[in-house]
């Protein structure tokens, strides 16, 4: 059975889930926004480090942390912004880490968006 996660996060006009949880599994993809579900300004930092605090928000929804991640694709807009995400993710996210990849892409759906994230967790579907 799949399950929506409740978070806080701006409810969003697009037909989605912020995450779900089928089979102890979270799914989740976390952009830059704030809690009027606009995009923050202020760059790459700004922007991943509401894409983290957005993820680490859902987990701790889900009943579980950083801790519980088993795979995170991170998607930027521009090469040269990785060193900043890959240091704000170094912040968050303590070895073990779980298994990840960067991808560079033309845009998003939201043209301002530099920065999106997929994450996959295990979580005890008891929470």
């Amino acid at each position: 059975m799949v399950q929506p996660v409740t978070t806080d996060l701006f409810a969003s006009r697009a037909p989605l889930s912020w995450a779900t949880v089928g089979n102890g599994i979270l799914f989740t993809a976390q952009i830059p926004i704030d809690e009027q579900g606009e995009v923050v300004s202020g760059g790459i930092e700004a922007q991943a480090r509401q894409t983290l605090d957005n993820l680490v928000h859902t987990l701790e929804c889900a009943g579980g942390g950083v801790e519980n991640l088993t795979q995170v694709l991170i998607y930027v807009t521009r090469r040269e912004d990785l060193a900043t995400v890959n240091r704000l993710y170094a912040e968050v996210v303590k070895a073990p880490y779980p298994n990840r990849a960067a991808i560079i892409v033309s845009g998003f759906a939201r043209e301002e968006m530099l920065v999106e994230m997929v994450a996959y967790a295990a979580i005890d579907e008891a929470s």
